[in-house]
């Protein structure tokens, strides 16, 4: 049966075929997207390069999160679906996204002839990633303990996206020595000269992102209309399929980067960003567009109210990010971490019903690291890290 919800991105007469154009148009996206990133972290900040990354790369989550949040503004009942696209599209980059990572980036270690895979090292300006999802995480708890999502609370989640914006936009560019590692592509729109360069850099990201935008609707056309026909029900539809299809672009950079091992730390830090972006401004549209639409149906304007369901959902969620958070905290994503995270995600995935019982694993997991943190047995870098880079940066400011 036909997803009413998605029937924009669902329509009648969608055909399966639309995906033997769009499948390699988005792959081009994804590689050109992440060749122009590579070389504007030379120009800009890395973090403030992976942001504008992450912005193009959950361009298709917005579009579906936006068409669900409309919908269920003129018709209440579907409000549980724009949870649900939210909190499947997190815990898919966490859950499955993390552990790619590590996996790739094991195995192309393992085929150079490394004997012993090390675990993925953070640089320490890192640090301002990572920690940038603790004031979005500490205020969703805020949101589910009122059990209802504002349009104030959306301005907040977007002002502190901003101060994550301006955090990473104060670190320093790349060492140009560093280009050498990076893409053929990359180097030659680095190495232009004069105005050219920053033509070259923005060409790559423009065509990209142009590509990604005239490309994202048929391919979720076709892939969900094929979904449907072999009749996956509407909420895993919009839980899994939808965000898998959508963050397809962000997979295909990051498994790239993975792969070449160097830049190994670079892929995790384009996730990392995708869910910074997710727990604010993708998170914020929500009360803001049910609003509207709410507004535009009624006459008034309505605050978006949890459920029981959909405040299990977002605390699963919640707790998911957390433990990750903690993992990173060390500065370095080990094979046995990313690995329990997979096994977690997969856990909840095929069996629904385990979902608050692997809640409750996320959260003995991170009381857990939190003890091992306070008693020394485990470094906890991020917050040290992060200091010194914020320390490092005002210094350069002040001889500047």
């Amino acid at each position: 049966m036909r997803l009413k919800v998605l029937a924009p991105l669902s329509a009648a007469g969608a055909s399966a075929l639309a995906a033997l154009w769009t499948f390699p148009s988005i792959l081009a996206s994804a590689f050109l997207v992440a060749w122009g990133a590579e070389a504007a972290q030379f120009l800009i900040s890395q973090g403030l390069a992976l942001a504008v990354l992450a912005w193009l790369q959950t361009g298709p989550e917005f579009a579906v999160e936006g068409v669900i949040a409309w919908h269920a503004g003129a018709h209440p009942e579907g409000a549980q679906l724009a949870i649900a696209n939210l909190t499947g599209a997190i815990r898919l980059l966490l859950g499955f996204g993390w552990p790619l990572i590590y996996a790739v980036y094991a195995g192309a270690a393992r085929r150079a002839g490394v004997e012993r895979v090390m675990p993925i090292r953070l640089e320490p300006h890192h640090a301002v990633e990572v920690l940038g999802l603790v004031p979005a995480l500490l205020y969703f708890f805020v949101i589910l303990f009122k059990g209802v999502f504002t349009a104030v609370d959306a301005v907040v989640l977007i002002v502190i996206y901003a101060g994550y914006l301006w955090l990473v936009s104060r670190h320093p560019p790349q060492h140009a020595e560093s280009i050498a590692e990076a893409p053929k592509v990359s180097q030659w729109a680095y190495r232009q000269t004069g105005w050219r360069r920053a033509a070259a850099i923005g060409g790559l990201l423009a065509v990209g992102g142009a590509l990604l935008i005239v490309t994202v609707h048929p391919f979720l056309e076709s892939m969900l209309s094929l979904a449907a026909l072999v009749g996956i029900s509407q909420f895993f539809m919009v839980q899994w399929v939808a965000p898998f299809l959508s963050e397809f672009p962000e997979m295909v950079s990051t498994v790239n980067w993975a792969r070449r091992v160097t830049p190994a730390p670079l892929a995790l830090m384009n996730l990392v960003s995708s869910n910074v972006n997710q727990w604010t401004v993708l998170a914020a549209m929500i009360p803001l567009v049910f609003g509207y639409s709410h507004w535009r149906a009624f006459g008034v304007w309505a605050d978006f109210h949890f459920d029981p369901a959909q405040q299990r959902e977002v605390l699963l969620t919640l707790l998911q990010t957390v433990l990750g958070v903690l993992l990173l905290c060390t500065m370095e994503l080990e094979g046995l971490a990313a690995a329990g995270m997979f096994a977690l995600w997969l856990a909840q995935f095929l069996v629904p019903h385990w979902r608050m019982a692997v809640a409750a694993i996320y959260a003995g997991a991170s009381t857990g690291l939190i003890v091992l943190f306070a008693t020394r047995i485990l470094p906890l870098r991020a917050p040290r890290c992060f200091w010194e880079s914020l320390r490092g940066e005002t210094e350069s400011a002040g001889r500047a």
